[in-house]
């Protein structure tokens, strides 16, 4: 490098590495987010990039050991989004209050949003790249944030009602 002449080489070759990275994963699919479910999207894609996954659900279960069904599924690295949900997810969640967050570094990230007509909510963050840590307590805080969008939306707006046995596809 010369006097007061600035190599730009290095950060053109690092704009053209990311542009293809963000080619390569450039699906974005959702599912359930019909009509004014498409405001989940947006705390949805929040949640997963703080939280380093790949999908995001807001999901419910009718008991503490059954299945999760999906209720609006934003899916980053698959298109038709992914919609089923593993209940390892969320157990251990079992009679807490929320919010309550399980943060696995290794596996994803759960919130209990809360429990209405029988049905437990949940916000889950999976296909997380394996993290040493914890999502650090700022990130953390943000994603409590938009868990309670999440909550705000399924109960002061009455989504959950909208849940039902065969929201699968």
């Amino acid at each position: 490098m010369d006097d007061g002449i600035i190599d730009l080489t290095q950060y053109l070759r690092r704009r053209d590495e990311e542009e293809e990275d963000a080619e390569a994963g450039s699906t974005f699919a959702l599912y359930g987010a019909d009509g004014e479910r498409a405001r989940f999207a947006l705390p949805l894609w929040r949640a997963i990039y703080l939280a380093g996954g790949e999908r995001g659900g807001i999901v419910w279960q009718s008991e503490p050991t059954g299945s999760l069904h999906a209720f609006v599924v934003l899916d980053l690295g698959y298109d038709p989004p992914r919609t089923d949900f593993s209940v390892a997810a969320v157990s251990g969640i079992e009679g807490d209050s929320p919010p309550l967050v399980r943060d696995h570094p290794r596996r994803g990230l759960t919130v209990y949003l809360g429990e209405e007509a029988h049905r437990r909510w949940f916000l889950v963050v999976d296909g997380t790249t394996p993290r040493e840590r914890e999502v650090p307590p700022r990130d953390r805080d943000d994603i409590l944030f938009l868990a309670g969008e999440c909550a705000g939306l399924l109960f002061l707006r009455d989504f959950a009602s909208e849940a039902e046995e065969d929201d699968e596809p």
